[in-house]
């Protein structure tokens, strides 16, 4: 690669780590060629973005997006790709049911919503992780719960005071 295309490289993958809210490091190395293409067709049917970098090119791009990615310096050694995801835990679902069959990928660290994660340790906390869309439908049905139990109580205290009145109108008789 030429200084100009490695450069251009760079600024572009610098312009993506700036739009990114979400992207995951990790360690595909020692893949075969078979596991490898399965890696990237699963990552391509859940719109999960695989690319293989340089170390030293990431770091340049990391520093000239504009962000705080200090903390992801000393993990950047060997092997490394970089997965981007519109869906917070979409990659760490990804990497544990990949690893079902093999080894790797490895999780070196991950950038979700402006929070850092180092160390394949953290792949359970990162699976936890409700996107988006979970937590609004959440808070919806969270929002929804106490309308539709004074809804429920009306209702039912309504059909025991039209038998009340019902049973009381034939006393009267």
């Amino acid at each position: 690669m030429k200084k100009l295309e490695k450069d251009q490289f760079i600024d572009s993958l610098a312009e993506q780590l700036k739009a990114a809210n979400t992207f995951y490091l990790t360690d595909t190395s020692a893949l075969n060629a078979d596991a490898t293409s399965r890696l990237r067709r699963t990552c391509f049917k859940r719109n999960v973005q695989l690319k293989v970098v340089k170390n030293t090119l990431l770091r340049k791009a990391m520093e000239r997006s504009g962000k705080e990615f200090n903390e992801f310096f000393p993990i950047l050694h060997g092997d490394t790709s970089i997965m981007f995801a519109e869906i917070a835990n979409d990659p760490a679902k990804l990497i544990k049911e990949f690893r079902r069959t093999s080894p790797k990928p490895i999780l070196k660290g991950a950038y979700v919503e402006e929070t850092i994660y180092l160390g394949d340790d953290q792949l359970d906390a990162l699976v936890q992780l409700k996107s988006r869309l979970e937590l609004i439908g959440d808070l919806i049905g969270l929002l929804q719960s106490p309308a539709k139990n004074v809804i429920s109580a009306l209702q039912s205290g309504g059909n025991k005071l039209s038998g009340i009145v019902k049973t009381l109108s034939e006393k009267s008789e």
